[in-house]
């Protein structure tokens, strides 16, 4: 049986999953202060991103955005291992984005993938200190999008 700690901890890491795709949606990226910790490891090379650290990728997200009119982040089958003041998160995520086309035209490719995560307890609440996209299939993407990661200034490591 699930102690009420537990519940909760569960339901605030649920929480912090549609808060990422929410603000991501909304393209709000200062609310993605309440999603990671400052100096999060993000990798999102698995489809054609960067890695790197939170502040970063932050700064990436908005222009390597900027080509997609439309798209909706669904996440679902979030399995969250807790281990006291951490845990490992795997999310699904369906991913529909609408691309311009050269011609004008736009068409919708889908994406699905997972968020592999690592999470800290802070005095904020949870946060993700560590994430990783795992490709799972892509369809419909159109021949003119440019499927090359955007490069980004500077190196970082994986920690």
């Amino acid at each position: 049986m699930l102690s009420l700690k537990e519940i909760s901890d569960r339901l605030e890491i649920q929480q912090l999953m549609a808060s990422y795709s929410n603000a991501i949606d909304a393209r709000d990226w200062d609310r993605l202060d309440h999603v990671f910790t400052p100096d999060a490891y993000i990798d999102y090379r698995a489809l054609g991103g960067i890695d790197g650290r939170y502040p970063e990728i932050k700064a990436w997200l908005k222009p390597a955005l900027a080509k997609f009119p439309h798209y909706c982040h669904l996440i679902a089958n979030t399995d969250i291992v807790l281990s006291g003041d951490t845990a490992r998160a795997r999310s699904a995520c369906f991913n529909p984005m609408e691309c311009a086309l050269p011609d004008g035209g736009h068409q919708v490719m889908f994406i699905g993938l997972w968020y592999v995560d690592q999470l800290t307890r802070t005095a904020n609440g949870w946060r993700i200190r560590e994430r990783a996209e795992e490709s799972c299939y892509v369809h419909n993407v159109p021949a003119s999008l440019d499927t090359q990661p955007v490069p980004k200034q500077g190196v970082s490591d994986r920690p």
